[in-house]
């Protein structure tokens, strides 16, 4: 059931919000950007991505055990060491989930201008290079960051850290939109734009819950923390806009919900409910002013503010982690430090990777549509439809 819920957040949550934030000539291409690099992974997945990420190998990555899914089906099949209450192709097709929405999230940074078949090779590569190392760097037992002790109960660094460092570099090496800064990029349906929200929320307990890998009082401790944390984000990131603008809207309180998720994604298995909370607190102020403030200032055209709520939410998240973890609930084995240091290492090499990979595209074939086909929109020059005519 976590499996599905956590599908769920990518088909249809991820691309429903993404597509009523974009303009209605672009709608669709997300769409069919999410339902492709949804498939492409899973099919690498089970080819290698798996085995290198979750297999004993040593600190920096995984064997080929499990290449081409070998053991995963039939009478074989055995439960996980990291996973013993659950089958193997359970953690499997769990753990396939988290690698499809983090992906889905950088997509954000690139929209409006990327070409499919960059996405696609972007995807590839992405996935092979940064989120396999990163996932097995944190969570297998033989990881290097996982034999520090680094906290991340369900991707506060494996997935929003690493997501929004890859998407802010991403929109860095693609460049802005065309008009970008002088020029307003209205969302074509903010009821959409809810509806995804809302599909990510109820998501999000299959992502935090789910990580418990069983159903006990973990997994009931973090749908808690998970909740809390989330209402706390809406609402404190509305009451934001209402100071600054006199006003609150369905894309603030959305906005304020998710970076409450981001930051007690790393935290949801180790903190009480008021723990979670404050973390909803921090992240709805902090998040709101990077999602205000950033583009602004830095010049970069992260086009669905991915950088600002899972890049600055995620490493938030995850610096709040130890000290506000509760030894009554898990185990505390990082500091403030070391858990901050660990989510820089995911950042420095996820960012520093980004830019290897679309440095080497970008040697063969321009990453972006031309100026011509950006102003006629991806839906019709990419992918041979529109949503309303323009």
């Amino acid at each position: 059931m976590a499996t599905v819920l956590v599908l769920m957040m990518t088909l249809p949550g991820i691309f429903l919000f993404y597509s009523g934030l974009l303009r209605s000539k672009n709608a669709l291409s997300i769409a069919v950007q999410t339902l492709m690099a949804t498939a492409l992974i899973t099919l690498l997945w089970g080819a290698i991505a798996y085995s290198l990420a979750f297999t004993a190998g040593g600190p920096w990555l995984g064997g080929l055990s499990r290449a081409l899914a070998q053991g995963l089906t039939g009478m074989q099949a055995q439960s996980h060491a990291m996973a013993a209450t659950i089958p193997e192709t359970v953690f499997f097709m769990f753990q396939l989930a988290f690698a499809v929405v983090t992906f889905a999230l950088v997509l954000g940074a690139t929209v409006e201008r990327m070409r499919i078949g960059v996405t696609l090779t972007f995807c590839a590569m992405w996935l092979l290079l940064i989120y396999v190392p990163v996932a097995h760097w944190v969570w297998h037992p033989e990881g290097w960051l996982a034999m520090q002790g680094q906290m991340d109960f369900a991707g506060g660094t494996v997935v929003h850290v690493l997501a929004g460092s890859s998407a802010l570099v991403a929109a860095l090496m693609v460049g802005p939109r065309k008009g970008f800064g002088s020029e307003a990029m209205m969302p074509s349906n903010l009821l959409t734009v809810s509806l995804g929200a809302c599909l990510l929320w109820i998501g999000w307990f299959g992502f935090n819950a789910g990580s418990a890998l069983e159903a006990g009082a973990r997994a009931a401790s973090a749908m808690v923390a998970t909740h809390f944390s989330a209402s706390a984000g809406g609402f404190v990131w509305g009451l934001c806009e209402l100071i600054e603008r006199r006003k609150i809207s369905v894309l603030g309180v959305s906005s304020g919900a998710i970076a409450g998720l981001v930051a007690v994604t790393p935290a949801a298995g180790f903190v009480d409910l008021w723990g979670a909370v404050a973390m909803g607190v921090c992240a709805g102020v902090v998040c709101y002013v990077a999602a205000t403030q950033f583009k602004a200032w830095s010049g970069i055209d992260d086009s669905l503010d991915v950088f600002a709520l899972h890049g600055v939410g995620g490493f938030l998240g995850s610096a709040l982690t130890p000290l506000l973890a509760s030894a009554a609930i898990a185990p505390v084995t990082a500091t403030v430090l070391s858990n901050t240091a660990g989510a820089a290492a995911v950042m420095a090499y996820s960012g520093g990777m980004t830019w290897v990979i679309l440095w080497l595209i970008r040697r063969f074939v321009s990453l972006r549509v031309t100026p011509e086909q950006e102003l006629e929109g991806l839906d019709l020059v990419q992918h041979g439809e529109q949503l309303l005519p323009h």
